[in-house]
């Protein structure tokens, strides 16, 4: 029993001590620093260091050479090498910057795997968050925002997310599908645009709020309407009467669905309103290039035919139609039954 007890004690010490034990590898607390800038380019540092961090490894936090401490020449990280374990701040009067504005971190005897959260707040209230790993010792913090910059920015990210928004391509395929004449696209295309605006704009100022998961089902299941339109055999339905109000109907759902993706891209804190015009402008931009294209290919699907059938003027957008309606509305009610399952 005794040969049984001992080593089962060892056994339990041992285990207790290496859970107990601190974990050295790798501190999860990342050095913090926050930076105010106020007017006139002074910008007030102050900063937080693990309690893991040896008093003798301190680092050392050095703002741009055009920056002097207020209370006289001494730069950042001279200062920052005396400084407490837990905090210490410091007010920095910058000139003009040559670059981007830069914080250098120092460990006098290297890194102990610590990352580094760097909190910047601007004049106009803006906050801007950099984390940088153990090994970036040279952080780089982004400019601060303005007009132009925000409308390229969300011009580019519009275009981008409706040229990757299958489902929504595919519902204006359809919408150009039922509309037949140019005058009628422009209709069409008008009302859609209209209508996704408004919800976009509630959707992102948070004056409405729509769960996303069934959000997603539902944008699916009005592809399979407007798909279950053209593959019918009469064309006096109100859809194909008044196609306008189906785009404008359903492009009150499609503008939650815009405005869903721009709540996870985010929204600046001071240029909202431009942000939201912008990016609204990339959506219609993206539209229209993919009509574009989409008319481009159709006009070369319909050539590559009379040449190959030698039937010259037999063919038309009709012939389109209804193969359109079979092959969207299949993946659109895939899509649905997909949705569905995945919030049920």
């Amino acid at each position: 029993m005794m040969r049984l007890i001992f080593p089962l004690l060892a056994c339990l010490v041992t285990c207790f001590g290496i859970i107990t034990a601190p974990a050295v590898a790798h501190e999860g607390r990342p050095l913090y620093i926050e930076l105010e800038e106020k007017e006139g380019r002074v910008f007030f540092l102050k900063w937080r260091v693990p309690s893991t961090i040896e008093r003798g490894n301190l680092p050392g936090i050095a703002m741009p050479a055009s920056c002097e401490k207020a209370r006289g020449p001494e730069t950042a990280q001279r200062t920052a090498q005396n400084l407490s374990r837990d905090a210490g701040q410091g007010l920095f009067v910058c000139g003009e910057f040559d670059a981007p504005l830069t914080l250098e971190i120092y460990y006098p005897q290297g890194n102990p795997s610590v990352s580094t959260l760097v909190r910047l707040t601007r004049p106009s209230g803006e906050v801007q968050v950099v984390k940088a790993g153990p090994s970036d010792n040279i952080i780089v913090l982004p400019d601060a925002e303005n007009a132009r910059g925000v409308a390229g920015e969300y011009l580019i990210l519009g275009v981008e997310h409706i040229l990757t928004g299958y489902d929504h391509l595919l519902f204006v395929a359809c919408l150009l599908m039922l509309a037949g004449t140019f005058r009628r696209v422009l209709w069409i295309i008008t009302g859609f645009t209209l209508a996704h605006s408004v919800t976009l704009a509630l959707a992102a100022l948070d004056l409405v709020s729509v769960a996303v998961p069934p959000l997603e089902a539902a944008i699916a299941l009005s592809i399979v309407f407007v798909a279950a339109e053209l593959v019918r055999p009469s064309r006096e339905t109100l859809t194909w009467r008044y196609p306008m109000l189906v785009s404008s109907g359903f492009g009150l759902l499609h503008g939650f669905g815009f405005a869903a993706v721009l709540g996870e891209i985010g929204l600046p804190q001071t240029e909202v309103p431009l942000a939201l015009l912008f990016f609204n402008l990339g959506v219609e931009l993206g539209q229209l290039v993919f009509i574009a294209g989409l008319v481009g290919l159709l006009c070369a699907a319909k050539s590559f035919l009379k040449l190959a059938f030698k039937q010259a003027g037999t063919w038309g957008l009709q012939d389109f139609v209804r193969p359109t309606g079979y092959v969207v509305g299949s993946l659109a009610a895939m899509w649905t039954i997909e949705r569905v399952i995945a919030f049920v």
